[in-house]
C-alpha cells in the first residue's frame, strides 16, 4: 500500500484497478492529450505516461484515519455490476481482501465520502449478497452531497441512474445517508471544499492536522497532464469549461505551497507537490510512508 502523514491523519491507497488509456482520437479520455503532446512533457515520465505515450490511471480507494475517524473516500467501481467504463463486463476483484489487509474491518468505517456520484467513486458503497444489494460498510454514515444527488436523481441517463439503484438508493433504504453541503466539516481534521465543473456537486476533501495541509482532488483532475495544460477537459465533465477555470484556480492555489495533493486517479506516486512551471504547472511526487505493496 502507498501511504502518506499529513499531522495526525494517514492516508492510504487501497487500488482496485490501474489501467493505460490509449489515445483514440474518435473517442479521447483527453483529445489533446496525443503521445506527441505527452512526450513535450518529460516530467510525466515514467510515472504517469507509459513509454507508448498512453496515459496510465489508478482506480482506488483512499483511507483516512484521523483521530476518533475513519474515513473512506471514494468506492471505486466495485464488484458483481457491468458497466461500459471496463467493457460491459462485471468486475471480480480482491478489492475487499486488499482493504482488509491494512487492517480496517468494514465494520469499522465510520463514515464514506464520494466526491461526486460516477461509476468509479462509488460502486464499493455496497456489495451483492444473494440477490440484494446491502452496505459495504454497515455502521458507517454515508455522505452524500445534497446538489450532487439532486443533480443525478434529476438528471442521470440509463446507466447513471443503474449506478444509482444499485450503488445508492440501498445505502438510503438502510438509513444511513446525510445528505451534506459542499462545504460540509466531518471532523476537526477533514472538511468538503466545492470544486464543481466535473459535475454540479463535485467535492474535493481537505485535511489540515499538526500545521500540515493535504487535497483529496476526486475527479476535479484525472491525471497530471492537466497540471502542465490545466484547459484540458475530458468530454465527461457537465461543464468542462468550468472545470478548466476550476483546476487553473485549484492548482494556483496550492503551487509552491506545502499542500499534499493526493489524486484520486494518479498512479503511483499518487501523492506530491504542485510546482509553477511557466504560466503551468508542474507535479512532483511525494515519497509514501510505507512501500508499495
Amino acid at each position: 500500500m502507498l501511504s502518506w502523514r499529513i499531522g495526525e491523519v494517514t492516508v492510504t491507497r487501497v487500488v482496485e484497478m490501474e489501467m493505460p488509456v490509449v489515445h483514440n482520437p474518435l473517442r479521447a479520455f483527453l483529445a489533446e492529450a496525443t503521445p506527441e503532446a505527452l512526450r513535450e512533457i518529460p516530467w510525466l515520465f515514467p510515472h504517469y505516461v507509459t513509454p507508448e505515450g498512453h496515459l496510465r490511471l489508478s482506480i482506488h480507494a483512499l483511507l483516512v484515519e484521523a483521530p476518533g475517524l475513519r474515513l473512506v473516500v471514494d468506492t471505486c467501481i466495485g464488484n458483481d455490476r457491468p458497466r461500459s467504463l471496463v467493457g460491459g463486463q462485471a468486475l471480480s476483484t480482491d478489492f475487499l481482501k486488499s482493504f482488509e489487509a491494512t487492517g480496517w474491518t468494514r465494520d469499522s468505517v465510520d463514515a464514506v465520502v464520494c466526491t461526486h456520484l460516477h461509476v468509479d467513486h462509488v460502486g464499493w458503497n455496497t456489495m451483492k449478497e444473494g440477490d440484494r444489494w446491502v452496505p459495504t460498510f454497515p455502521k458507517a454514515r454515508y455522505l452524500i452531497g445534497r446538489r450532487e444527488y439532486d443533480h443525478w436523481s434529476a438528471e442521470g441517463d440509463a446507466e447513471q441512474q443503474a449506478i444509482l439503484s444499485d450503488s445508492i438508493r440501498p445505502v438510503f433504504d438502510a438509513g444511513l445517508v446525510d445528505l451534506v453541503e459542499m462545504d460540509h466539516v466531518i471532523s476537526p481534521e477533514i472538511r468538503l471544499v466545492p470544486t464543481p465543473g466535473h459535475t454540479p456537486g463535485h467535492v474535493s476533501v481537505r485535511i489540515e492536522s499538526g500545521g500540515e495541509v493535504g487535497l483529496i482532488t476526486g475527479d476535479m483532475v484525472h491525471h497530471p497532464c492537466q497540471m502542465a495544460h490545466p484547459e484540458w477537459s475530458p468530454p465527461f465533465d457537465s461543464d468542462p469549461a468550468a472545470s478548466a477555470v476550476m483546476r487553473r484556480e485549484v492548482f494556483e492555489g496550492a503551487a509552491d505551497q506545502p499542500i499534499l495533493v493526493i489524486g484520486t486517479h494518479f498512479a503511483a506516486p499518487t501523492a506530491g507537490h504542485v510546482r509553477r512551471d511557466g504560466d503551468a504547472y508542474r507535479f512532483d511526487g511525494a515519497p509514501s510512508a510505507s512501500p508499495e505493496a
